[in-house]
């Protein structure tokens, strides 16, 4: 670790501008500073510099969670490298588009470090993010072989449908699917990924739909050098992934590339003892792609940013195919204004195609297997094409005022168009085309005020959500004709604010309490879209009105040198969740109906902790207890929330010694659980263990081996009627090589 280092520059003689970075030379944003007698001067920007008005010689102090405090005295323009602190204090930004550390955030937040992420068994971002206590999706199933519409996120218990409950943003720009809402876990490149911020509880005040259940914010990887880096694995089940990243750094101007290419062979997801003829392995083969370029001068940033993603499946038959291609595109600016101020702006926008095949299967013998009695044949019943674009852009400027007064103000807007053309087959062939339009468009503002002890927040945003211009047709002879019933046209108006307190005790204690409200809106899929998983065959509803949810937590947590502990006690009631409902569980397919039932509730506890127990050994997980049931209503009242379990602990140890390497174990356990809306399909619970090791031969390669599910559990993850697993024991072993950048 470096000492404090100053390096003169030329400034204006009642301005100074100062620099903030860490020991390897890389920016800090956010750093806090303060003159001598306490008062703020503002907070770094983007690019680590704030320019505080000041005459030399000027006695300031500089604090940044996570770093040890620095006070000096500056007689010209400064660039300043700040010391870990001894303490693994972590600082999050997403929760309120300002630094907050765990002691003064009044919500709970998690950051799961480049580190933590690299040394998971899981190949997957949704298996790496899964170490996290109470994070799960739709499913238990992995989305390297899951059903797209099977992979949307659950967060405090709230369970989620083809749509997730909380949103996934990257760099300002919502990632969920804009037709359907469910995540991608394949479209983000390995490399280039520096971190997931993961905030839990409502945060609609200033993200907008979807928010639910928190947010998953992805931060990126930026060109900091000339380097390149590449990572290779391959195991089990033809599993593989390969990633690529090649960066430079020149002046002002900086580059990076990143992509690569993921997929499995697979496994049949069936019971053993309810499989037939017609059941094949569900497989996927994935490529990504991403380009950013970025311009930094003085207190401006520029960037443009480019990705693309393909991804193929077969989802265990032979007739059930999908796949996606997905383009997306952004472009903004990041500037450091006079007195700490800062603005940030995104455009972005994305073009994706869709398509699916679903299928009946029959128990009936065939020509081809006369003798079979069960999951014998199959038909083709439909053929899907969606293909959308996405427009939007964001705005905000955040501005500290006095003594730590800091003031959030901004603005989005985020517009979808789609189309859904559809054929089906047998006795009621039809061809039908869709065209439906969303937009949503807000502003938002948030309040923070850090005095002493004291971290007191209030925010407020209002959405005005718009379903317009739908029109749905079918093809009869030789025209297109509307059809009986037409996409509804409505607007919503949506206010969601949030309140929240912060309260340090002493120097390691602090305890917190927040209040929200948060709201999502129908996406098109639920509206219109039919869709199938097995033998589940689930029917749109375009009557749909949008989640209101109201929820409340109160903590307490505690912070020294050997870690973190934090336990929180929440409580979410959402009314009018959009959820499949079981019409006819004894029809083939069974049949379900997307509708808004009256109220459902979770509460609970959770626990999470971050030990540094050793130099060369760190624990960290959680444990959460969720009682989600439905709470109001006619339909399922008093019923578990589906796909949501009681109980849930994840555990991770991870050792390093210089001469071994590393090695880290990840155990997950799960609670029971019910599979559908009526409790009729029971879950069992379960216990994983992964493992994870590594070995550094010099700074620049690396050799691993990883291990997934190590004791082959049979986890169940549906009955959809039949019995579907997760995956079995699965290893791999690979390599990481890297040139030039900073080593390891």
């Amino acid at each position: 670790m470096l000492p404090l280092c100053l390096r003169p520059q030329i400034s204006a003689s009642n301005t100074l501008a100062i620099t903030v970075e860490d020991s390897r030379g890389a920016v800090i944003a956010g750093a806090r500073v303060q003159d001598s007698d306490g008062h703020s001067l503002g907070q770094t920007g983007s690019d680590g510099r704030l320019i505080i008005p000041c005459n030399a010689p000027c006695s300031v102090k500089i604090t940044v969670p996570g770093f040890t405090e620095q006070s000096l005295q500056l007689s010209s323009a400064t660039t300043v490298q700040l010391r870990p602190a001894s303490s693994i204090e972590q600082v999050t930004v997403t929760a309120y588009r300002t630094p907050l550390s765990a002691l003064e955030s009044p919500v709970t937040t998690r950051v799961l470090t480049q580190e933590a992420l690299s040394t998971t068994a899981a190949i997957t971002l949704d298996g790496k993010v899964r170490q996290l206590p109470g994070l799960e999706l739709f499913r238990r199933s992995s989305s390297l072989i899951a059903n797209p519409s099977a992979q949307g996120v659950s967060l405090r218990g709230l369970g989620s449908t083809a749509a997730s409950r909380t949103l996934l943003t990257e760099d300002d720009v919502p990632l969920n699917d804009p037709f359907a809402g469910w995540i991608h876990w394949q479209e983000q490149p390995e490399l280039g990924i520096k971190s997931v911020e993961v905030v839990r509880g409502g945060a609609s005040d200033l993200y907008g739909s979807s928010a639910i259940g928190g947010v998953l914010n992805i931060i990126p990887r930026r060109p900091t050098s000339d380097g390149a880096e590449l990572r290779s694995s391959y195991g089990a089940e033809g599993t593989y992934q390969d990633s690529l990243l090649l960066q430079t750094k020149r002046g002002p101007w900086g580059v990076l590339a990143t992509g690569g290419a993921l997929g499995t062979d697979g496994y049949i997801q069936e019971a053993p003892y309810q499989r037939g003829p017609v059941d094949l392995p569900s497989d996927v083969h994935s490529q990504n792609g991403i380009l950013l370029i970025e311009h930094n001068r003085g207190p401006l940033r520029l960037l443009a940013h480019g990705s693309g993603f393909n991804d193929a499946r077969n989802n265990g038959s032979p007739a059930q195919t999908n796949g996606t291609r997905l383009w997306r595109y952004a472009t903004g600016a990041d500037w450091q204004g006079p007195h700490g101020g800062s603005l940030g702006t995104r455009f972005y926008g994305s073009t994706e195609h869709f398509r699916q095949v679903f299928s009946s299967i029959s128990s009936a013998p065939t020509a081809a297997n006369p003798l079979c009695s069960y999951r014998c044949g199959e038909a083709p019943t439909r053929f899907s094409h969606s293909p959308e674009n996405e427009l939007g852009a964001v705005a905000h400027w955040t501005q500290p005022i006095g003594v730590g007064l800091i003031v959030v103000a901004g603005a989005d807007t985020h517009d979808v168009r789609v189309w859904d053309r559809e054929q089906t087959y047998g006795a009621t062939a039809a061809l039908t085309n869709l065209h439906d339009h969303q937009r949503d468009s807000a502003v938002y503002a948030e309040a923070m005020w850090v005095r002493s002890s004291w971290t007191l927040t209030a925010s407020g945003r209002m959405d005005w959500f718009q379903n317009y211009d739908g029109q749905q047709l079918k093809w009869n002879g030789p025209a297109w004709v509307p059809t009986a019933s037409q996409p509804p046209q409505f607007d919503q108006r949506v206010f969601d604010p949030r309140m929240g307190l912060s309260r340090k005790l002493f120097n390691h204690w602090a305890v917190s309490a927040t209040g929200f409200r948060a709201f999502r809106a129908p996406t098109p899929n639920e509206l219109y879209r039919t869709t199938q998983v097995g033998n589940q065959l689930t029917r749109p509803n375009g009557n749909l009105l949008s989640e209101r949810a109201t929820g409340w937590e109160t903590g307490l947590s505690t912070e020294w040198n050997w870690g973190t502990i934090r336990t929180s006690y929440f409580l979410t009631q959402v009314n009018r969740p959009i959820t499949a409902v079981t019409m006819n569980a004894h029809s083939s397919p069974i049949l379900l109906t997307r509708e808004n039932l009256g109220q459902i509730e979770s509460r609970g506890v959770s626990i999470d902790f971050e030990l540094a127990l050793r130099r060369w050994l760190a624990v960290d997980g959680g444990y959460q207890h969720a009682n989600a049931t439905v709470s109001k209503g006619t339909q399922d009242l008093g019923n578990w929330i589906p796909q949501v379990a009681r109980n849930l602990a994840t555990m991770n140890v991870r050792a390093y010694r210089p001469a071994l390497g590393t090695l880290t174990l990840q155990g997950r356990l799960s609670g029971r659980q019910y599979d559908d809306d009526a409790n009729l399909s029971l879950l069992h619970g379960f216990f994983r263990l992964d493992a994870f090791a590594s070995h550094d031969f010099g700074r620049h390669f690396e050799i691993f081996t990883a291990g997934e599910n190590l004791f082959d559990r049979q986890i169940e993850v549906g009955k959809t009627p039949t019995t579907t697993l997760g995956t079995p024991r699965v290893a791999r072993v690979g390599f990481l090589a890297r040139i030039g950048g900073e080593g390891k």
